[in-house]
């Protein structure tokens, strides 16, 4: 039997493999480039699973493809990227999946934050205009003020995002927003101010159950880069449960009513307000450390719901482990990866910190205002968040990484990340 991952996070493969041999299933991974998971590929013994290479954006292709797999019972989409291909996969396939319509709404911020306003689960609704960035510069003014956020409506990873707090932001972030390449489409939004976090959920048949919430320290205004996430935060009870009732709300609202879905949220002098609705676990080491900390393999869950089967994590007794916190490494400048040094520093450092590389050397970094620029991950562990950061900070502080500057600055050159 055979359950298909259609590319994945950088890292959770690992996971995905121990989960589906458990459950007595043979995992297959199609990607585009195998490379991109040599970190986690150079760890499990060759036969571990099935990587075939083919070109995933290629729909038909991929049908063809997998119409031809023995025994196919399920499919796994957990990229933003990809996620509206795997669902027309999962549609034309007759696989176990949610209604794409609900997955299309779920990768459209704007449409997602209205659907909320009408439901009274957000103070402000999203401004948009079908003409020219003046048309929507005048509309943003007029129904939402300062500040705000422009973005892209199908962004990923804090690209595409600006905070504009004056006429003159708004102006300069409408002037690079239109030499940008976007996903969707550029609107607007009100600014909500105060710390944000992630929300890491699973839902089956409308019941949602909040495994944790991770934190999201992020950088220092205007950039919206994130830096440091640590699991789980230590909220009183009865605000848990609070939260555990509303992001419940938010999802049925979306229709999302089965699988894991990652909700940033930022908590205001008002309660929550929704920043964004992944339809899916959350990337960087956030699967990993919910892992651990929670002692249990959530990725069994992503299997299970890609059956169509209700998870056993809906219901089960956690054991628990450590709390952990990890910090993402950038370069201070914009160059070849050349190199990270530091490493040998841990073994006499708290919290058993570990580095996780993303990029080699040799590698273009080019964007550092957002995800798309770190390197690598440091990750650390103790018996709290707050301690873990600590740790994984103290870590991170050892960690040096080189770039040396491109040879030609004319010369173009591939997008880093």
């Amino acid at each position: 039997m055979s359950v298909v991952c259609l590319e994945s996070l950088t890292f959770g493969l690992r996971h995905l493999v121990l989960a589906a041999d458990a459950l007595g299933e043979r995992l297959m991974l199609l990607t585009r480039d195998p490379s991109y998971y040599a970190y986690e590929l150079e760890r499990l013994p060759a036969d571990a699973l099935d990587v075939v290479t083919t070109d995933t954006f290629d729909t038909d292709g991929v049908t063809g493809l997998l119409r031809g797999t023995p025994g196919l019972r399920g499919l796994i989409s957990s990229t933003d990227t990809w996620t509206l291909i795997g669902a027309e996969l999962t549609d034309r396939l007759g696989l176990p999946g949610l209604d794409p319509a609900v997955l299309r709404l779920a990768r459209d911020k704007a449409a997602v934050r209205n659907r909320l306003y009408e439901a009274r689960l957000t103070r402000g609704r999203a401004v948009e205009s079908e003409g020219s960035l003046p048309e929507l510069r005048e509309a943003l003014l007029k129904e939402a003020g300062l500040p705000a956020v422009v973005k892209d409506t199908a962004g990923t990873g804090s690209q595409n995002v600006w905070l504009v707090r004056d006429e003159p932001e708004l102006d300069a972030a409408l002037a690079e927003a239109a030499g940008r390449s976007l996903m969707g489409r550029l609107f607007a939004e009100p600014y909500f101010g105060g710390p944000v976090y992630s929300a890491e959920t699973l839902s089956w048949q409308g019941q949602t159950r909040l495994l944790g919430v991770s934190s999201r320290l992020m950088s220092p205004e205007p950039r919206f880069r994130e830096e440091i996430t640590a699991f789980p935060v230590g909220f009183p009870e009865e605000q848990r449960v609070s939260l555990e009732r509303w992001l419940g709300d938010v999802l049925a609202t979306v229709g999302y009513t089965d699988r894991f879905a990652h909700v940033e949220f930022v908590l205001t002098t008002t309660g929550p307000e929704v920043v964004e609705v992944n339809p899916r676990i959350g990337g960087a080491l956030v699967g990993e450390g919910m892992c651990r900390s929670l002692g249990y393999n959530v990725y069994e869950a992503v299997i299970e719901t890609a059956l169509g089967r209700r998870p056993r994590l809906m219901d089960a007794d956690l054991p628990g482990g450590p709390a952990v916190a990890f910090v993402l490494s950038y370069p201070e400048v914009p160059g070849v990866l050349t190199g990270v040094t530091g490493l040998e520093r841990f073994a006499d450092l708290p919290g058993a910190p570990a580095w996780y590389p993303v990029k080699r050397t040799g590698d273009p970094v080019e964007h550092l205002a957002d995800s798309r620029g770190y390197v690598g991950i440091v990750y650390a562990e103790a018996e709290t968040a707050e301690l873990a950061t600590h740790r994984a900070v103290a870590a991170a502080n050892a960690v040096q990484v080189h770039t040396e500057p491109f040879a030609d600055p004319s010369t173009p050159r591939p997008a880093g990340g």
